[in-house]
C-alpha cells in the first residue's frame, strides 16, 4: 500500500492524458525489465541477486575502455589489477600481494599471488581457465599503450619508461621520474590484467565478451535493456572467516533513461541502490537539511561521505572579451554568491561550499581559507571598478551549461545581477557542452572534476600550461610560468609535507587569479534498502560488490 501511495503522489503532477498513459507504459515497461533481469536459476537464491541501474548504455566491458562511471562500475565487478583502493582511499594489494619501491622511487617490484585464475573458457584447453602470471601484465599493459587500439587509458602509462616480467610472480615497473602519485594510477579499471589469448581470439568484440578474474563473471548482454553478471566461485579473496567472496549470486544491472523512473523502482524494491541525489526526487526522500524524510527510515539507509569531485565555473582564458580577460570581473564573480544558501535550496545541504581552492577537502593540498567567501559589497566594487577602469558600463558574461545544472547557474546568475553584472545562461545538451567546452568555444562553462587517482596533482593537472585541452584537461587554457614551475617540482618531491605546500601553493596561485569559480566539493550519496549491508561508500563513488550480503 505504502508503495502505491508513492506511486500515485509521483505520477499526480504528470496527469495529463498523454503524459499519464506515457508514464504507466514505461513504468509497465521497466518492471518487465527489471523482472526478467532479476530471474536467476536457483529460484530460492533469488534474493542474493544484487540490482542496480545506468542511466545510459554501458560502452563497453573491456577495461581498457573504462573511461566513464557506469563502464568503471561494471568493469570493478569482473577485473582486477595489482593493486586497488579501499574505502579510506589507501592502495592495498590486489593481485600483486606486495611490492617494494627502490630508494630512488622508480623502481616497483610487485609479488604477485599464485592463486588468481581466470574466469572459465574453453579457449583456455582442457581445464577451461589457468592461473594469472606476470607475463599477463605485461601484454596488458603493452596493449594500453598500442596505438591501434586506442585505448583512452594510455595516459596512464605516460610516466613509465619500461616494465617486464621478471618471472611467472615478479612484475617490474621501471619510471621515467619519481612520481609519487603512481600507485594510485595502477588502482584504475585500466590497469586490469587480461588474458592475451581470449582478447586475441574476440578482438574489438571483447568488449561484450569479457573474461577477467573478478568476483563476478559475464552471462548475458542486451545492450540497453539489461546486464547481468554471475558469482565467480572461484575467486581467489576471502573474508576474516575464510569464507571465499562474493556473498552475492548474481548482479543484475537496468538500464531505464532516466531518474525519476530509477526512484520510482527503488521505492517498489525493484532494485537497491539510488547513487547520487536528482532533482526530481531530493525533496522526496530528503528533508531541507539533508536527513532522510521519516516516511523512508524504516525501510531505507542513507550513505553519505565526501566524494572527490569539484563542481565549478571555468572562463576561457584565451577569450577576447574584454570581462572574460579582467581579473576584476573573474573575482568579483566569486564574491558574488552565496554558496552555502545554493547549497542548503539546491541540494538539500548534500555538498559542502567551496570556500577553499580547487583540490577537494580530504586530499593532501586542501586548504578552506584559499578561495572566496560570500562578499557582495565586494563583488559590487571590484564590478564598478571594471566600469571605471573599461568605460563599459553593463559588463555581461555568457553561462553555457546543460540543463542538469541550469538551476545553479540561474541562482548565480540572480545574485550577480544585484552586484551590476547581466548573465546570460545557454543550455545545451551535456554532449555539446563537453565537446565546445574541450575545443575552447565557450566564454564560461559549467564543468566537473572528478578524480582518476587520489592525488592533489590530478586536480592541479587542470591548470599546467602544457595540457591545453583539447590535448589535455587545461578547458580554461590557464597558462602562469610560476605555477609550471612549482609544478614540475612536485612531480619529484616524495617527501608529503613538501609536496604539500607545493600543492597548496599552486592552488593558492590559481584562487588569486581566478580562471575558476568553485561552487562545491561533492558528496557522494547512496539510498539502499536495510536487507542489504556492506556496501559501504568511498570518495571515488566507486561500487564495490563482493563484500555485499543480502537478506530476504
Amino acid at each position: 500500500m505504502a508503495n502505491l501511495q508513492l506511486l500515485n503522489k509521483m505520477i499526480k503532477p504528470y496527469r495529463t492524458p498523454f503524459v499519464l498513459i506515457k508514464t504507466i507504459a514505461l513504468l509497465s515497461y521497466i518492471c518487465t525489465l527489471v523482472l526478467s533481469c532479476s530471474q536467476a536459476p536457483d529460484t530460492n537464491k533469488n534474493h542474493l541477486v544484487f540490482k542496480y541501474n545506468q542511466h545510459k548504455n554501458i560502452s563497453s566491458l573491456d577495461p581498457a575502455f573504462s573511461k566513464d562511471l557506469a563502464d568503471i562500475w561494471a568493469t570493478n565487478a569482473l577485473f582486477n589489477g595489482l593493486v586497488e583502493m579501499d574505502d579510506s582511499l589507501n592502495v592495498i594489494p590486489s593481485i600483486a600481494k606486495s611490492w617494494t619501491i627502490s630508494k630512488d622511487a622508480l623502481t616497483y617490484s610487485f609479488l604477485l599471488r599464485s592463486d588468481v585464475m581466470f574466469h572459465k573458457h574453453h579457449l583456455f584447453g582442457k581445464l577451461e581457465t589457468r592461473n594469472v602470471v606476470a607475463k599477463d601484465f605485461e601484454y596488458s599493459f603493452n596493449r594500453l599503450r598500442d596505438k591501434k587500439i586506442a585505448s583512452p587509458g594510455s595516459w596512464v602509462l605516460n610516466k613509465v619508461d619500461r616494465f617486464k616480467a621478471v618471472n611467472d610472480s615478479v612484475f617490474e615497473i621501471q619510471l621515467k621520474q619519481a612520481f609519487p602519485a603512481f600507485l594510485g594510477l595502477l588502482t584504475m579499471k585500466y590497469c586490469s590484467v587480461v588474458p592475451k589469448e581470449i582478447v586475441t581470439h574476440y578482438g574489438a568484440d571483447f568488449r561484450s565478451q569479457p573474461i577477467g578474474t573478478g568476483p563476478f563473471v559475464f552471462k548475458r548482454w542486451e545492450e540497453n535493456i539489461k546486464l547481468v553478471f554471475r558469482k565467480n566461485t572461484e575467486y581467489f579473496e576471502k573474508d576474516i572467516e575464510g569464507k571465499r567472496l562474493p556473498y552475492l549470486e548474481a548482479v543484475a544491472i537496468t538500464f531505464l533513461p532516466d531518474k525519476q523512473s530509477e526512484f520510482l523502482q527503488f521505492a517498489q524494491g525493484n532494485i537497491d541502490v539510488v547513487s547520487g541525489l536528482d532533482a526530481s526526487y531530493k525533496d522526496e526522500i530528503l528533508t531541507a537539511d539533508g536527513r532522510l524524510q521519516q516516511r523512508y527510515s524504516k525501510e531505507v539507509v542513507m550513505l553519505r561521505g565526501p566524494y572527490l569531485n569539484t563542481e565549478y565555473l571555468g572562463f576561457n582564458m584565451a577569450s577576447n572579451r574584454v570581462e572574460i580577460q579582467s581579473t576584476l570581473i573573474r573575482q568579483a564573480v566569486n564574491y558574488g554568491f552565496d554558496r552555502k544558501k545554493m547549497m542548503t535550496y539546491l541540494r538539500n545541504g548534500v555538498g559542502i561550499a567551496a570556500h577553499g581552492g580547487f583540490i577537494p577537502k580530504g586530499l593532501l593540498g586542501h586548504d578552506a581559507t584559499i578561495g572566496y567567501t560570500y562578499e557582495p559589497e565586494k563583488a559590487k566594487a571590484l564590478i564598478h571598478k571594471f566600469k571605471s577602469e573599461t568605460g563599459i558600463k553593463n559588463p555581461k558574461i555568457s553561462i553555457t551549461t546543460s540543463s542538469n545544472y541550469l538551476s545553479f547557474c540561474e541562482y548565480i546568475q540572480r545574485e550577480l545581477q544585484k552586484s551590476g553584472l547581466q548573465v546570460v545562461i545557454n543550455v545545451v545538451p551535456a554532449s555539446t557542452l563537453k565537446d565546445e567546452k574541450a575545443n575552447n568555444k565557450l566564454d564560461v562553462f559549467r564543468a566537473s572534476w572528478i578524480a582518476d587517482y587520489p592525488d592533489a596533482e590530478n586536480y592541479l593537472s587542470l591548470y599546467y600550461s602544457k595540457n591545453f585541452a583539447p590535448n589535455g584537461p587545461n578547458y580554461t587554457h590557464y597558462s602562469n610560468a610560476l605555477f609550471d614551475t612549482w609544478y614540475e617540482q612536485a612531480y619529484a618531491e616524495v617527501d608529503p609535507k613538501k609536496r604539500k605546500l607545493l600543492y597548496t601553493k599552486m592552488d593558492s596561485l590559481v584562487m588569486q587569479t581566478a580562471p575558476v569559480i568553485t561552487m562545491f566539493y561533492d558528496e557522494a550519496i547512496r539510498f539502499t534498502r536495510k536487507n542489504v549491508s556492506g556496501l559501504g561508500i568511498n570518495a571515488t563513488n566507486l561500487l564495490e560488490l563482493k563484500r555485499v550480503k543480502k537478506i530476504k
